[in-house]
């Protein structure tokens, strides 16, 4: 009903109900709301000289939200996967159940231009038997399942493609999109995200491959895309790589809308993020977070999404509903 009243006005006039209301919604529902007022926004007509202010105001209060903790998150990470088989419609449903905001999950592109969920790049540790996920065909990677290995209960689970794991996912949850490999995956992703009619602002799409990152903004300039990180220290100096420096640079090269950094905390800092910021990063995300001590810090940081194997476990840590 909340979301119905806000579509039925202006977005000036809906931004300043979102603002009277936030601090009273839950994260879902504060979700679902910025949601409906995207979609307000997509479809407004008007040529008025305010509405230009007006989405900037928008903008620039999400990000204040997200800095005060207010606008976290809880990614199932590869689906509720501590408690089903990773990237398997059952671990993404028992995400659901445990109240996720979102899921992330694993995608390559088969030789037959299939885009499977899927984490490794072959298929050895959760199909039991070793084929090359880019080198095989979708009905050749069906041959196996992919449930056993982690619970006699999952056998039988099949490898799924894109378009059933976004059709497992409720009308008000987000959609976290990692790319396993290079570019020529994105023209066959915006292929499939405009048969299905999937609206942009349900999704994130994240990579560790710079090259990745640029072709979805060059061709899904809308959808939000964050680059990941991890950290390695150097043997010798103990320093770690890449610096807040180096991510600003690769950040602003590849056009990525924020950072998904590992949650290393002898790394990610308040002064390590600030510096972020200064150099023009607007959000992040933090992976994997499976520590309520860990979950809490991340949160003091102002990350708009933690990424957890424990869905349930976490939200409740942190005093979500």
């Amino acid at each position: 009903m909340l979301t119905s009243k806000l579509k039925n006005t202006t977005p000036i006039r809906t931004l300043r109900n979102i603002l009277r209301i936030w601090p009273t919604l839950n994260q879902a529902v504060g979700f679902t709301v910025l949601h409906s007022f995207a979609s307000l926004w997509r479809n407004f007509r008007a040529s008025t000289s305010g509405i230009g202010l007006t989405l900037t105001l928008a903008i620039g209060f999400i990000n204040f939200g997200a800095s005060l903790g207010l606008a976290q998150m809880i990614v199932g990470h590869r689906g509720a996967s501590y408690d089903a088989p990773e990237n398997t419609i059952a671990a993404f449903q028992e995400a659901w159940k445990q109240h996720a905001d979102g899921v992330e999950g694993d995608f390559y592109l088969t030789t037959d231009q299939e885009i499977v969920c899927i984490h490794d790049k072959d298929t050895l540790r959760t199909g039991g038997k070793k084929l090359s996920v880019a080198g095989s065909t979708l009905a050749k990677l069906r041959s196996l399942e992919y449930g056993s290995w982690k619970n006699a209960k999952f056998a039988g689970e099949p490898l799924p493609t894109f378009q059933e794991v976004w059709k497992s996912i409720p009308a008000d949850k987000w959609f976290i999109i990692e790319l396993k490999v290079g570019p020529e995956i994105v023209p066959v992703l915006k292929q499939q995200i405009d048969a299905l009619a999937i609206p942009h602002e349900r999704l994130l799409v994240i990579a560790f491959n710079t090259d990745t990152v640029a072709k979805t903004k060059q061709l899904l300039p809308d959808v939000r895309t964050h680059w990941l990180t991890g950290y390695k220290a150097d043997a010798d100096t103990g320093e770690f790589t890449p610096t807040a420096a180096q991510i600003a640079k690769t950040l602003q090269a590849c056009h990525a809308d924020g950072l998904g950094t590992q949650g290393n905390r002898d790394v990610v800092n308040a002064a390590f993020i600030d510096q972020l910021k200064r150099a023009g990063m607007r959000e992040f995300h933090v992976w994997t977070i499976d520590a309520p001590e860990d979950a809490k810090y991340f949160q003091k940081l102002g990350a708009v999404g933690i990424t957890t194997n424990r869905p349930a476990f976490i939200r409740e840590s942190l005093g979500l509903e």
